[in-house]
């Protein structure tokens, strides 16, 4: 059977980086994970219109610093700030610690698995065909430069009794490659007739693997006594050097020359060219004749000669039956 696997947790730490940057002994991890949770779903549900699409938390001793990914950062402001103070005022109150929080925009948000997956969830919730809901969240995020993306709903689709898995993809979604910046997000929709569940797969491309090239310094060589170490080297003879020099140094004797070879034809007195062979038919016997009380002979088909050239057989002539005159 199958094994799912969740594509962030599948590239955390490897190409992608944690939502949640802090660390705590023993003792206090369980509490301050359960604290996260809770602050999570709370923004999540106030925030529901502002499409947010990542929400990242960072921890230090005495502060905690939340980071909000959006697609409308008006409405998380609010007119002069004062949404963004009230959302401050209330995070402290749940901490009981200094709470900063930022802001950042997302300029595409249809990449965004998320916010696709919640596009399409707000479709159904307001009575659409599944199905035509699917196909234009399809179209508008491969309009915005996606190489790939696929859309799942599970759930009592169109009112049926029983529930179903309807799903479509355009282009590729690999997600087995790791380098593969896959996006995932998932929601809810909650219909009169139950919840159905959608998910959201976004291929944006591969993430860069090689590293810049590092600027090649000029090595500079340890000058001793004012004379270059490559030099003082170059300068002492080693024992190899010694033998190679005695060696190319030493004449070779003499090698006897031998005697001259006779030349080959020139080019003008070329060998003659080899006669070529021609296939020669065998000739037909002469059968015998309807006078003699013998069949009258079958004609027989000559076979063409592969070279082209005629055949230097002799033609048989086939022998005519006498007329008997009464």
């Amino acid at each position: 059977m199958g094994h799912k696997v969740h594509p962030n947790g599948f590239r955390l730490g490897v190409y992608r980086n944690w939502e949640a940057k802090w660390f705590a002994p023993d003792k206090e991890f369980k509490p301050l994970l359960l604290e996260d949770v809770r602050l999570r779903r709370m923004l999540m549900t106030r925030l529901k219109n502002a499409g947010v699409a990542r929400i990242e938390t960072e921890r230090s001793s005495s502060a905690l610093t939340i980071t909000l990914h959006t697609a409308k950062p008006g409405i998380v402001i609010g007119k002069g700030g004062t949404s963004v103070d009230q959302l401050r005022d209330e995070l402290e109150r749940i901490t009981g610690k200094r709470v900063r929080v930022t802001i950042q925009e997302i300029k595409k948000p249809e990449l965004s698995a998320q916010l696709v997956a919640e596009n399409v969830a707000a479709q159904l919730e307001k009575r659409i065909a599944f199905r035509r809901a699917i196909k234009q969240s399809l179209m508008k995020t491969m309009r915005a430069g996606a190489q790939g993306v696929k859309i799942r709903v599970k759930g009592r689709l169109g009112g049926s009794e029983m529930a179903r898995i309807e799903w479509n993809r355009e282009g590729r979604v690999p997600l087995h490659t790791l380098k593969a910046d896959i996006d995932f997000g998932q929601t809810e929709a909650k219909t009169t007739f139950g919840r159905i569940g959608v998910s959201a797969w976004v291929y944006t491309g591969n993430f860069p693997t090689e590293a810049p090239p590092k600027p090649q310094a000029a090595a500079e060589e340890p000058a001793e006594a004012g004379v270059p170490v490559g030099a003082a080297i170059a300068e002492a003879p080693t024992p190899l050097a010694e033998l190679v020099q005695a060696t190319v140094a030493a004449p070779a004797a003499p090698e006897p020359v031998a005697a001259p070879v006779a030349t080959a034809p020139a080019a003008s007195e070329a060998p003659a060219a080899k006669p070529k062979r021609t296939r020669t038919t065998k000739a037909a016997t002469p059968a015998a004749s309807p006078a003699d009380g013998g069949e009258k002979p079958k004609r027989t088909t000559r076979a063409r000669a592969t070279t082209g050239e005629k055949t230097t057989a002799p033609k048989t002539t086939r022998p005519r039956a006498a007329k008997k005159k009464e």
